[in-house]
């Protein structure tokens, strides 16, 4: 609109700012927010911070998450003055002060064999750690600060998801029909082996068609274990599918295999995508369709 401000304009942007201690978990803060779309910037120095917002609104940026740490060094008590006018022009910027104990740093570096990056010939890594607390001091007093210490990082995922009020998209169901002749595929995450039911493939005027003519699926819900064994998985699926979702997967991949992967196979994944598509997004994908009866 011709009447909206400069101001207006540039609260279209959320920013959210990540620092903390060396192994606290910031780049797993980085790879949430990146994951849920937003533009992400590593170690931006901090006199750059208001040019580089303007910079990224100005390219269409809405969302964005930067990452300013220790290694901008003294620079990093110009970082709250920066923030406040950000915030002054409209921006919804969001600091997040990730923190940690002492001894659960040194547990993680000592596990990882990092070299922290504040290290020298004369410093020990809980100096360095007494140094970098020094510099962060200003951005500690300005953010919320996590305390990562006892967090695995799935909890901490799903903790900066909620701080952060970031949505979770639903998981991506995939199911894939199969060939046992051909081999499991390898990025399957559940396998159900449906070769112990009826196989058209024995009737020859069925034998040249797929799970998904009339014919064949005639055949096939006709028989009471096709049922049964439809039932059995579908409900595993549906009950597991939540935990699936809460391990940050962003997909699930169920195969499902006969003899040839032309009948049985193809006919459960179609059958099953039918009915979790109200549930969740869902792809389904035929391996061996194609191949001769």
């Amino acid at each position: 609109m011709r009447g909206q401000s400069r101001s207006d304009k540039v609260s279209e942007m959320q920013l959210v700012l990540i620092s903390g201690l060396s192994g606290s978990g910031k780049s797993i803060a980085l790879n949430v927010l990146e994951d849920s779309g937003y533009y992400c910037v590593d170690n931006l120095p901090g006199p750059l911070l208001q040019e580089s917002a303007e910079l990224l609104r100005r390219a269409g940026h809405q969302r964005v998450a930067v990452s300013i740490d220790a290694r901008t060094g003294e620079s990093l008590e110009q970082v709250p003055g920066h923030v406040a006018k950000l915030k002054s022009q409209g921006i919804d910027l969001r600091l997040l002060f990730l923190d940690a104990k002492n001894d659960t740093l040194i547990r993680r570096f000592s596990e990882t064999r990092r070299r922290h990056p504040l290290a020298t010939g004369n410093r020990t890594l809980e100096e360095c750690l007494m140094r970098e607390r020094e510099l962060l001091a200003p951005m500690g007093e300005i953010g919320h600060r996590l305390d990562t210490s006892d967090l695995l990082p799935n909890k901490l995922r799903n903790w900066i998801k909620d701080l952060l009020e970031i949505r979770t998209e639903s998981l991506m169901l995939l199911f894939e029909s199969f060939s046992y002749k051909q081999g499991v595929p390898l990025d399957a995450d559940l396998v159900f082996d449906v070769r112990c039911l009826p196989n058209p493939y024995y009737d020859t005027k069925l034998r040249p068609l797929s799970g998904l003519d009339d014919a064949v699926i005639a055949f096939l819900e006709r028989e009471p274990k096709v049922g049964t064994m439809y039932e059995d998985i579908r409900r595993f699926v549906e009950t597991w599918l939540p935990s699936y979702g809460q391990e940050n997967r962003s997909s699930l991949n169920v195969a499902i295999g006969c003899t040839g992967g032309r009948h049985r196979s193809v006919y459960f994944a179609e059958r099953l995508a039918r009915h979790f598509r109200s549930l969740s997004s869902v792809l389904v994908r035929h391996r061996h369709l194609d191949a001769p009866a």
